[in-house]
């Protein structure tokens, strides 16, 4: 069952009828270099002008520091879709990001394999 205030764009058996593309406006590039691991939080900014639902779910889901993956998992929405979302909120000044920081090479073989280690732990 849909939930209430999803109105016309959430369908039961379809799911979101309002398609990814649709959210950015059809752009595919962020215009902010976004990560996934990428931090992202909001600035206490208000952004100029009348905001879209995702662009403000998203200014709620980073009251704190949050990466750009699980905004995406919340938005339900692709990543480089959530990424191009997030870029506006940053070009307007609502948000700032910090790129990952990698304590060790991000493709150091005994990292990846503890990584690795941890997902097999969780299923």
């Amino acid at each position: 069952m849909a939930a209430a205030g999803d109105g016309p764009w959430l369908d039961e058996a379809a799911g979101r009828l309002v398609r990814p593309f649709t959210v950015s406006n059809g752009r595919t590039r962020p215009s902010v270099a976004l990560d996934l691991l990428s931090q992202v939080r909001t600035t206490g900014a208000t952004p100029p002008g009348p905001l879209g639902p995702e662009h403000a779910q998203a200014l709620d889901l980073c009251r704190s520091p949050v990466p750009v993956a699980e905004v995406a998992a919340h938005l339900k929405l692709p990543a480089v879709v959530t990424k191009v979302l997030l870029s506006d909120l940053v070009d307007c000044g609502a948000l700032t990001t910090k790129p990952p920081e990698y304590q060790h090479n991000p493709t150091d073989r005994a990292l990846l394999e503890a990584v690795l280690d941890g997902l097999r732990r969780q299923l």
